[in-house]
């Protein structure tokens, strides 16, 4: 098990997924130290979800893409990429800001089932057809992972989570295929109930 000692970690109420672009505004003196250092080695940072029953033990390294605007009091806002999966071994306290010893987490070697992937795929496209009434490239498609399908999809912070938890490509697919139909069937119940108050739930006044 290799460990990373002095990882800096930015607990938020977010759950970044490898790949991920994420806007951020840093503000707190602490995490304009924590950025000023990555910036300057080039190194990474740790998201790590802050959730109301506590801090989640497995966050994403992010790396810094484009910092978008620097304003005179200091502040920034920038735009993140997420990078690997990592599970918080100890928290540190001696440094200026939140840091710990980090493990980066590798999948298990369990082969990617095929069939398993193709169904991912289809539900994915399926959903992005649904909701902008136009269809996905299918090469595009085909050659996502998990990750980078739910990137582009608000499927909420505990799905979020539970796919930065798995450590299998496959189980993530599966997990993605189950998110991506329950999200079209969401869709599909909001459309049909439009169309229902389009035709008869409207009180029309005629004077």
């Amino acid at each position: 098990m290799e460990l990373v000692r002095d990882f800096p970690l930015f607990p938020l109420g977010l759950v970044a997924l490898p790949s991920e672009l994420v806007p951020l505004h840093i503000f707190e003196e602490r995490y304009k130290a924590m950025v000023a250092r990555c910036e300057e080695e080039g190194s990474e940072f740790g998201i790590v979800w802050l959730a109301d029953d506590g801090l989640r033990p497995i966050g994403c390294a992010c790396e810094i893409v484009e910092v978008l605007e620097r304003l005179p009091d200091g502040r920034l806002n920038l735009v993140a990429r997420g990078t690997r999966p990592f599970r918080i071994e100890a928290r540190q306290d001696e440094l200026a800001y939140p840091a710990g010893v980090v493990e980066f987490l590798a999948d298990r070697d369990d082969g990617l089932d095929d069939d398993v992937a193709e169904a991912a795929h289809g539900a994915y496209a399926e959903l992005v057809l649904q909701a902008s009434d136009k269809a996905p490239d299918p090469a595009a498609v085909a050659a996502m992972s998990a990750y980078e399908m739910a990137a582009t999809v608000e499927f909420g912070l505990d799905a979020k989570q539970g796919l930065l938890d798995l450590r299998s490509e496959t189980a993530r697919l599966k997990l993605v295929t189950r998110l991506c139909r329950a999200a079209a069937k969401r869709l599909d119940f909001v459309d049909r109930a439009q169309a229902r108050a389009q035709s008869n739930g409207k009180v029309h006044f005629t004077g």
